[in-house]
């Protein structure tokens, strides 16, 4: 899952973004609002976190374009401004949740996951496949009852695979929905993101190559 986060206090965005990958999800960070639909136009997200008073253009008006391009990101707006008033005037706009601030953490992912879900055509947050089990919510794996110690890319990459449910996934759409768009290494990364996830998932093979196209989870 990737998410963008839209947060003109750099300490906090950081906070945020770090979290966030610790718990498996590509993460990137915009400063400003100009900045965040630069970003919004150049990849896809399936989440934005959004604070609503930003520099130069506003998160409401960041939000409105967000609706007006019909664009499949989500929108979680995240503001000091914390009002019922505050709330019905959010979602008014088209954001899909509001989280006012100081918040905890947990719910913050507890909202950006379930959102993310809805980003998409729903599945379900267990998924099940070749016996391997993937608990999204839990961010659990296990295979043949088999508990997986996977990093947050392994288990990212195994989920990824597992929502295609058994279509192809080329290496570039790994890298979109996996890697954080800074990272200058990530081709070489999904080689060896999968290679340790191959080794951990055990015999029989799990994940197959398909030549020239990418990697499907084997059925």
């Amino acid at each position: 899952m990737r998410v963008l986060v839209v947060e003109d206090e750099a300490f906090l965005a950081e906070m945020i973004a770090e979290g966030l990958r610790r718990d498996a999800l590509a993460v990137d960070v915009a400063g400003d609002g100009l900045e965040a639909l630069r970003k919004l136009q150049l990849g896809e997200y399936d989440v934005l976190v959004l604070d609503r008073d930003l520099p130069g253009i506003h998160g409401d008006e960041v939000c409105r374009r967000v609706v007006e391009q019909r664009l499949m990101t989500r929108v979680l707006m995240l503001t000091a401004a914390g009002t019922v008033r505050d709330r019905v005037e959010g979602l008014g706009l088209g954001a899909d949740d509001y989280l006012a601030k100081p918040f905890a953490y947990a719910e913050l992912l507890a909202r950006v996951l379930a959102l993310g879900r809805r980003a998409r055509p729903a599945l379900p947050p267990v998924l099940e496949r070749a016996g391997i089990v993937l608990d999204t919510a839990r961010r659990q794996a296990s295979r043949e009852g088999r508990h997986l110690h996977l990093s947050r890319k392994e288990f990212a990459v195994l989920e990824a695979l597992l929502r295609a449910e058994g279509a192809v996934v080329s290496g570039e759409d790994l890298i979109e929905q996996v890697w954080e768009e800074h990272t200058s290494y990530r081709t070489t990364a999904v080689r060896v993101t999968l290679s340790k996830l191959r080794a951990k998932l055990g015999e029989p093979p799990a994940v197959e190559t398909v030549s020239g196209a990418g990697y499907r989870i084997a059925s």
